[in-house]
């Protein structure tokens, strides 16, 4: 059967490549915390008896996912004595990352919310900045080890590994909870701290993985000679180990981002403009999606079915097909692709809230929308992949990630006021026909941006 689809379809041989299974458990690793340290935790705190303010100021522990473009230059540059030199720079961090997500993980199992909130508080924080520090070090680490055709099959998989993850962390974790406790409604410690215990074994598969996986080549070498270039110019008027400093800040902080404009010139506005607003259909309709289903009359029981269940499976599908898709026709091609069925895919919810309560349909919706998501995702992570530069990996995608949430989460910020205004026909109208001028900018970056990138 797989040599039958591999010789009907080629495209779909890069998913027998041995580096997108290692991005699958890569995935799987990254995806554990990110829930662990808020669904499940706040489900945790709200069964301890912690009040819902308290559990609010938990969720400003997010914040710190916004801000890893802060310390990616160290995790860029920064060689990690002995292990570097055993494991490479890219293996080095992500094992350090693993060691101190598990280190985390115990440490809020050996919490207890009820009698020590602040040391709960601060063992997830170490949980999130060790998370974090893992996503940083695994964008560069898949972006190095492939060319960029392949870059949506490794998108695909991780994101296929990430989502079975946070399954695993919300729901799996919730379940083994609920076996430990005596009943459905009392709140039994150890239940969760067992559970937490398993959580941060299960990071052991990212472990295994790093040290099973091999070290991307890099032109981290040529960047450090030309650091130590810089140094040796900067002793004739500076102290030593200023001049030392000064050239890793130069190196690590400047250079990532003067290589990035020095590379696409003007066009590089051009290519941040559509970065900002590449995603901002799906993201202003997201936020509206749930209290939709809500107003439409859907039971609790049958969204997450739908969702969780059509909606994660027409994902990871919609992936997979965007990864073998890229490998034929190319990044730009299915980056406009991805667009246009995302905007196209709104308009279907305009359909259902004309229909109302209509579960077929809305399965259908939800369905068509999130494959059409999964091509515009691997699609976007395979063209943020295309431009960084070696070397500077890990700094410029932690910089890029963080550009293409910021524009449309602030427009999705009136998404309520504008169901309130005119309804939620309009709204998915609207949502639609917001994403369309990402068609032109997609247009204008092929003529422009690939043309400069390539001269």
């Amino acid at each position: 059967m797989q040599n039958w689809l591999v010789n009907t379809f080629p495209s779909l041989s890069v998913y027998g490549h041995k580096r997108v299974f290692i991005l699958l458990l890569l995935g799987f690793s990254a995806g554990l915390p990110l829930v662990l340290v808020f669904g499940t935790l706040s489900f945790w705190l709200r069964e301890a008896g912690v009040d819902r303010t308290t559990i609010g100021y938990f969720s400003w522990i997010a914040i710190i996912y916004a801000f890893k473009w802060v310390w990616s230059p160290i995790v860029d540059r920064l060689s990690i004595p002995l292990l570097s030199r055993l494991l490479g720079r890219r293996r080095s961090w992500m094992l350090l990352a693993q060691l101190s997500l598990i280190a985390g993980l115990v440490g809020m199992a050996n919490s207890d919310p009820q009698n020590n909130l602040v040391q709960l508080a601060w063992f997830t924080l170490a949980v999130a900045f060790a998370s974090a520090t893992q996503d940083i070090v695994i964008d560069a680490f898949r972006i190095e080890s492939a060319p960029e055709k392949m870059q949506g099959a490794l998108a695909a998989a991780y994101q296929a590994g990430y989502r079975s993850a946070m399954i695993v962390a919300g729901a799996g974790a919730l379940t083994f909870a609920a076996m430990l406790s005596p009943s459905d409604d009392s709140y039994l410690l150890s239940a969760w701290q067992a559970a937490y215990y398993l959580m941060a074994l299960l990071v052991g598969v990212g472990v295994i993985t790093t040290l099973l996986a091999k070290e991307p080549q890099t032109a981290a070498v040529d960047i450090d000679s030309a650091q130590r270039a810089t140094e040796l110019t900067l002793q004739q008027k500076l102290p030593a180990k200023l001049a030392r400093l000064t050239a890793w800040l130069y190196h690590s902080v400047v250079m990532p981002f003067k290589d990035f404009f020095s590379r696409f010139g003007k066009p590089a506005l051009l290519v941040l403009l559509l970065i900002s607003c590449y995603r901002i259909s799906d993201i202003v309709m997201g936020i509206m999606a749930n209290v939709f289903y809500v107003d439409m009359g859907f039971a609790k029981q049958e969204i997450a079915a739908i969702s969780k269940v059509y909606g994660l499976i027409m994902t990871l599908l919609g992936g997979v097909a965007g990864g073998a898709l890229l490998m034929r026709y190319g990044t730009i091609k299915i980056l406009y692709l991805g667009a246009l069925l995302v905007a196209l895919t709104n308009l279907l919810f305009a359909v259902q809230a004309q229909v109302g309560y209509n579960v077929p349909l809305l399965t259908f919706c939800i369905s068509v929308d999130n494959f059409s998501a999964g091509i515009a995702t691997a699609a976007f992570i395979a063209y943020l992949s295309s431009l960084t530069s070696a070397g500077y990996t890990a700094t410029q995608y932690a910089l890029l990630s963080s550009i293409m949430l910021l524009f449309p989460k602030f427009i999705a910020g009136f998404s309520g006021m504008f169901v309130d205004a005119f309804g939620y026909t309009w709204f998915f109208l609207g949502a639609g026909l917001i994403g369309l001028p990402v068609l032109t900018l997609v247009t204008l970056v092929d003529k422009y941006a690939n043309h400069t990138k390539e001269h």
